[in-house]
């Protein structure tokens, strides 16, 4: 059986970013365990108000892909990723080239409406094609 995985993101804004990825990625935040909402958990938890946003998740709604965790960090992001997250949006090889790049643009421009950033552009090398975006933080992610 295969181990299930959570990525963790070290953020500023744990909810802003939660709220950019469930978009981007079309999944939910989780409904907290026997509250109406998280404030109410957080109430509960006797967590003071300025805690609120220190961490926030999201999740496949299908069960199917990993839960992404944000959690507040103090320092701001220093260097290039080590890992980022390729959304593949294209159809893969079994699509035209064409065909993918107008999927993939699509997908751009959603993404850009939803606070992100195409400054690096388009790439396309031996039969691949993406762009490679920033999400609100700056944390490097690929379109393909």
């Amino acid at each position: 059986m295969a181990t299930n995985v959570q990525v963790t993101f070290d953020c500023a804004d744990p909810l802003k970013q939660a709220g950019f990825w469930a978009q981007a990625l079309h999944y939910v935040m989780p409904d907290p365990p026997g509250f109406a909402t998280w404030e109410d958990w957080a109430r509960a938890q006797g967590l003071p108000e300025e805690h609120w946003n220190d961490a926030a998740a999201i999740e496949d709604p299908d069960g199917d892909g990993p839960r992404l965790f944000f959690q507040k960090v103090p320092e701001g992001r220093a260097a290039k990723n080590r890992v980022h997250l390729d959304l593949n949006v294209s159809g893969g090889r079994g699509v035209s080239i064409e065909d993918r790049k107008v999927r993939v643009f699509a997908e751009v421009e959603r993404l850009k409406a939803l606070g992100a950033d195409d400054h690096r552009g388009a790439m396309d090398q031996a039969g691949e094609f993406w762009v490679r975006m920033n999400d609100p933080e700056g944390n490097e992610f690929c379109v393909q």
